[in-house]
């Protein structure tokens, strides 16, 4: 039962992943149908981070109100709606509409689903539920790559835009078969309910009254204050939701997402002429952004989430720099362009093994449970407004500084934030919510509250 709502939760994220990757393979063919400049393209794409920016913080209401379940079922409608508006748009204003619809769909999604998974899971095993949550964003990019290159030989951005609807409907029919979050039950003083889904989720009775009684103590201790009040009220709340926050603005700033949104561009820039070429070397791009993923799903729970995260941006801070030079010198030679191929592929890798799942993994666990829903919002929200300027300002700043300085400043962030891990993120391995949470409370550092 367990894996089954895991993998009914995680369509959220396949649908994430689609929307994402559409953008990459669409983008060329509506720039010759409208004739946009640069900055109307980057509002198109960035008009979905608009949405899913408004989605992520909406989104904490609906789910602390009705409940993660009704949060995924109006997160598959807004996809519905949004890509069948993008399908019909005759112009760049409705396009845009469709797209901001599908964002808000997305920041419901992103919010809701890893939070869902890491209140249904036990410890022994969230980080790799979570993680599979990101796998399926994974898999969406890939199918809608594969779809984008399937499409452009009909030159039709429709129905690489037509083709979320079928996941829409999808994860629509399997949110209303997946039980209520038992936390979420137990945090509206629904304990008999909480405790009937805990006895379909685990393998014991003994199992099921430990984690209510955890559950129960972990509510008692907490003040009355919630959401904007706790936040107020509880310095030790805002350091967590400060901590979130500055988790989604590193995953953000890797660079990752300017990789999906421009890939075609990134290969083109890297010496692969031509849409078919480019849109190929994005499809091996995606496949390797799926495979990687599966190292963090082996190893998160074993080797726990920082010595992940320290390989994961080495790895990714060297690519960038390699990505620099190759472009600095020019990729005139097959050697050279194969350089610069393998170095976004070894980065894309170096992200899905690590940043990709693990940040949405902490960001689902650190959070106290009267405040997870205002917390996780925030991070949430956080992280679509930095995709938002990444998606706004990447085509203006590759034109204005060129590809050697634009990667090179990646690079140097990416080194930067294994500082940042070192110094702030704790390891949360095996330790149950409630521990993380009295942790929290009682004013342990950061980088501690998972000891």
């Amino acid at each position: 039962m367990v894996w089954l709502s895991c993998g009914l939760a995680a369509l959220a994220g396949l649908l994430f992943g689609m929307d994402i990757g559409v953008i990459s393979g669409a983008l060329p063919f509506i720039k010759n149908e409208f004739h946009v400049s640069s900055a109307m393209e980057g509002w198109i794409v960035s008009s979905m981070m608009v949405g899913a920016a408004v989605g992520a913080l909406g989104a904490g209401w609906i789910s602390k109100t009705l409940g993660r379940k009704k949060a995924l079922l109006a997160s598959s409608l807004l996809f519905i709606f949004g890509a069948l508006i993008a399908v019909v748009a005759q112009g760049v204003t409705v396009l845009v509409i469709g797209r901001i619809l599908l964002g808000l769909a997305v920041g419901v999604a992103s919010f809701t689903a890893p939070l869902y998974l890491s209140e249904v899971t036990p410890e022994r095993i969230r980080g790799a539920t979570v993680s599979f949550y990101q796998l399926m964003v994974t898999i969406g990019i890939l199918a809608a790559f594969v779809s984008n290159l399937l499409f452009s030989y009909i030159e039709s951005w429709r129905w690489m835009f037509g083709v979320l609807v079928i996941p829409a409907i999808l994860l629509f029919f399997g949110a209303l078969s997946v039980p209520k979050s038992p936390r979420w039950l137990a945090a509206k003083d629904r304990f008999d309910e909480a405790r009937d889904v805990l006895s379909k989720l685990r393998g014991s009775s003994e199992e099921v009254e430990y984690e209510l009684n955890e559950i129960q103590s972990a509510i008692q201790q907490e003040s009355n204050s919630r959401g904007w009040a706790m936040l107020r009220d509880n310095p030790n709340f805002r350091r967590s939701v400060a901590l979130g926050i500055a988790l989604q603005l590193v995953q953000q700033f890797t660079g990752m997402n300017v990789i999906m949104y421009f890939a075609p561009r990134i290969f083109e820039m890297s010496g692969f002429e031509g849409t078919a070429a480019s849109l190929w070397a994005t499809v091996i791009t995606g496949l390797i952004n799926v495979l990687a993923t599966f190292i963090a799903i082996a190893f998160i729970d074993r080797l726990g989430r920082k010595p992940i995260l320290y390989a994961g941006f080495v790895i990714m801070a060297t690519m960038m720099a390699l990505l620099s030079a190759v472009l600095t010198i020019g990729p005139t030679t097959p050697f050279l362009q194969y350089t610069g191929m393998a170095a976004v592929l070894i980065f894309v890798a170096g992200f899905a093994m690590s940043a990709g799942p693990l940040i949405w993994t902490l960001c689902s666990e650190i959070q106290p449970l009267h405040g997870r829903d205002f917390g996780i919002g925030a991070s949430t929200g956080a992280n679509w407004i930095g995709n938002f300027f990444i998606g706004q300002f990447f085509p203006m700043m590759l034109a204005g500084l060129g590809g050697p300085w634009t990667f090179g400043i990646l690079a140097l962030v990416n080194a930067v934030f294994i500082l940042f891990i070192l110094w702030f993120v704790p390891e949360t391995k095996g330790i149950s919510l409630e521990k993380i949470e009295r942790n929290l409370m009682s004013g342990k550092a950061l980088a501690k509250i998972g000891i």
